[in-house]
């Protein structure tokens, strides 16, 4: 038996990008997603979490996952969705939502469940897949992002974060192992942070330091592919069939220049080569510029943007902007940028000035001062760091808005005269 699928992740529908909104991005991923789910037709695609960005997602971000799956099953019926929730996910959201899934041939799995004799619901954890034979060709263990309260404290093996995540992997494999078939694959699914595996800028941290990241030893020697979510960058971690995924799209600055996929794998033991796994490389929608360097020569470089107008706002390009200066930037830079860039072709996300630090900097920085310090010398210090001169009218119009401050808060803690006598 030979099982053929997809796995994507952290597709964080409804991101808002420094205000604005993904929805186009999203959109041209999911129609892109569709064409290849039509060519291929897979037993199945995996989605191993992180559907959406918040909790709580918004009807319109709702509305492109439902109209996906609804469009994915017209074009191939037989497959199935398997979905699980990561950290940005409400588990109980997505599973209230069952029967409309099944009309569409999918399955997500949001929570680990346990039955009243406090043992695990292997049932609802491990999925099979099946081809268009309707034979079962896989197995799938399907593990959400493992909250500590979903886990601990049910028998003597949950005691603890740690022992319950071994005993939960090692429980789930096992019963998997006697399920299945010498040929039918097993995968297990799964939205945690492994041991090795690189970060970027956007991913909202789910462990301590590096000691609560899990070891891919947990899947043991008889796991065929596991399918991971949560890291953004697309990496294999120990093993060729240990495999991040990564988000189809960039949800940072940090992550422009990653080369954005879905993976498609192969499994059949009747091949000489019985593991097959290829990226998909995702279409990049709106393109990201950046520039940093010396304030003129960023200046120099806005005007050598190209200025072909792009209509429609949600399509126009994303432009950070870094500088440093060893003067002070003038105060209406902002207004200066946005007249220089070409109109109707950019959506400028932030200006951000690099901190240079100078020799007198250095010197300063090694003299430690255990005092708390004083109003003042806070507006001092963030002056001198946003690179300004001084000047003392503007330091004369902070004591009045200081003072006036300090006299507000002594009007508030005197005691009232109403109810005396």
């Amino acid at each position: 038996m030979a099982v053929h699928f997809i796995h994507t992740s952290d597709w964080h529908l409804g991101q808002l990008f420094y205000h604005y909104s993904r929805h186009y991005e999203h959109t041209q991923f999911l129609t892109w997603l569709i064409q290849q789910i039509q060519e291929k037709q897979p037993n199945a695609l995996l989605i191993a979490g992180d559907i959406f960005d918040v909790i709580n997602p918004s009807s319109s971000a709702q509305k492109q996952l439902y109209q996906f799956l609804a469009e994915a099953h017209r074009v191939a019926p037989h497959m199935q969705t398997l979905m699980i929730a990561g950290n940005h996910d409400s588990g109980y959201r997505i599973e209230q939502i069952e029967p409309l899934l099944e009309k569409y041939n999918a399955k997500t799995v949001g929570l680990v469940r346990w039955h009243d004799d406090h043992t695990l619901d292997t049932d609802r954890l491990i999925l099979p897949i099946y081809d268009q034979a309707k034979q079962i060709v896989a197995w799938c263990v399907a593990l959400p992002f493992l909250r500590h309260a979903e886990i601990t404290g049910f028998n003597e093996h949950t005691t603890d974060r740690q022992s319950a995540i071994e005993y939960l992997h090692q429980t789930l494999i096992e019963e998997a192992k006697l399920r299945k078939t010498a040929d039918q694959a097993l995968i297990v699914m799964s939205h945690a942070h492994m041991q090795g595996g690189l970060e970027s800028e956007s991913e909202r941290s789910i462990i301590i330091g590096h000691q609560e990241a899990l070891s891919t030893d947990l899947f043991g020697d008889d796991v065929d592919y596991v399918a991971l979510g949560h890291l953004h960058r697309p990496q294999k971690v120990g093993a060729d069939h240990v495999r991040y995924s990564g988000s189809p799209i960039p949800l940072s600055l940090s992550e422009k220049d990653y080369k954005h996929q879905c993976v498609e794998a192969w499994i059949d033991f009747k091949q000489s080569t019985p593991f097959r796994f290829q990226p998909l490389y995702v279409p990049r929608s709106v393109d990201m510029c950046r520039l940093n360097g010396e304030l003129s020569d960023v200046m120099d470089e806005i005007k050598a943007l190209p200025t072909d107008k792009i209509e429609a706002t949600e399509q126009r390009e994303y432009l950070d902007i870094e500088y440093y200066s060893f003067t002070p930037p003038p105060l209406n830079l902002r207004q200066q940028i946005e007249a220089a860039l070409p109109p109707s072709r950019y959506r400028l996300l932030r200006i951000f000035r690099q901190v240079v630090q100078t020799e007198s900097d250095t010197q300063d920085s090694s003299k430690i001062d255990l005092a708390p310090p004083t109003p003042v010398q806070l507006f001092d210090q963030l002056w001198k760091k946003m690179g300004y001169l001084p000047d003392e009218s503007v330091k004369q119009d902070f004591l009045t808005l200081l003072h006036e401050a300090e006299a507000l808060k002594q009007d508030d803690q005197s005691p009232s005269d109403e109810g005396f006598v």
